[in-house]
């Protein structure tokens, strides 16, 4: 299999340095060049273009978000994003998605063995997910890996036991690539009254408040990035911060949420099979779970056990989905109750959340 050719574009040389060696680590990635800034880019592409783009969107001559625009306009490329965790630019990042990047990380630091490995994972399979979103082939098959960390450690596996139904039913959702644009769809349909919604994206740290706060602007429903003892509640959605795990939990007849440190699962953090876990754990039948389009498996295992527990799945079709690859593998894993396109899903969960 020919390999994902990667243009890095950035104007720090160390970045760039560090991008190549986490990049050139993987047998599935190949650099073909690294550029300082969009100038060098454009003749880099003119020599060869590149499968996907990396891309800065601070930099001189031209920012990335003006060199971004031109490019999905005249010659359209995959485009993830590597952007600083400053404040301003987690808000540009949002704005580069708009224009058509397919994904966002953050600048590597070589650091710890361990924080490079974690963002050796998470980079490479960004430009991996930023490449077949691109390339029109959304379905795509798992990702091959060395064995990944499962949800077993961050909370153990749910009983056997479902949980009675009660009056009120919460609502889990995960997503990935192209999950932004998913979401925002998804939660512009639903009404002020809606049951309460707990949501994974696969999203870097830092993002994810300005990623909830844009919702919240548009939206009925509140939306806001999730804190330890949120309460899960009618017309509120919870959103995972970025790098932490987010749990549902409960105390008698009140759901919460946690923020729990803790290593990659499913080779992501926050990982929906954290949160589809804790669902199946501590809502049972009470549960609605919604797996959106994104790459790789993530959300596979925690859905087949939310279903075991009693709970109502739902999974976006292939036609809708950017990359229909853990919603297909939800489905093959057999935890999925029915398949929507991403239009029908709010209606289904209104329906779902009247009993």
């Amino acid at each position: 299999m020919a390999r994902i050719q990667v243009l890095i574009v950035d104007d720090s040389a160390s970045v760039r340095q560090a991008l190549r060696q986490v990049l050139e680590g993987d047998p599935e990635l190949e650099v073909i060049g690294a550029a300082s800034d969009p100038f060098v880019a454009v003749e880099m592409i003119a020599r060869q273009k590149p499968d996907v783009i990396t891309l800065d969107i601070e930099m001189p001559r031209m920012d990335g978000l003006t060199f971004l625009e031109k490019l999905m306009e005249q010659e359209p490329i995959p485009v993830v994003v590597c952007s600083s965790l400053a404040e301003n630019g987690s808000q540009t990042a949002l704005a580069a998605l708009d224009l058509g990047a397919r994904e966002i990380i953050t600048k590597p630091k070589l650091q710890t063995r361990a924080f490079f490995e974690e963002s050796r994972i998470l980079i490479c399979d960004a430009v991996k997910s930023a490449y077949h979103a691109g390339a029109g082939r959304t379905r795509v098959r798992p990702l091959t890996v060395t064995p990944k960390q499962n949800a077993d450690v961050i909370l153990e596996r749910p009983g056997s036991q479902a949980m009675i139904a009660t009056t009120e039913r919460v609502v889990v959702v995960g997503a990935s690539t192209g999950g932004t644009e998913a979401l925002r769809e998804l939660l512009e349909s639903m009404p002020g009254d809606s049951p309460g919604m707990v949501i994974v994206q696969h999203m870097p740290e830092k993002f994810t408040a300005s990623f909830a706060a844009r919702l919240n602007s548009i939206c009925e429903v509140t939306v806001k990035e999730a804190a330890t003892n949120d309460s899960v509640i009618r017309g509120q959605v919870l959103i995972a911060p970025g790098n932490h795990h987010l749990l549902l939990k409960r105390s008698g007849a009140r759901y919460f949420v946690e923020v729990k440190d803790g290593p990659l699962v499913s080779r992501h953090r926050p990982s929906v099979d954290v949160l589809f876990r804790s669902a199946a754990r501590y809502a049972g039948r009470n549960a609605v779970g919604v797996i959106l389009t994104g790459m790789g498996d993530d959300g596979a295992k925690g859905m087949l056990e939310m279903k075991q527990s009693g709970a109502y799945n739902i999974a976006q079709d292939e036609a809708s989905c950017v990359v229909f690859g853990m919603p297909a593998e939800a489905i093959r894993a057999g935890g999925v109750d029915r398949v929507l396109p991403l239009s029908r899903i709010g209606e289904e969960i209104g329906r779902l959340g009247r009993y």
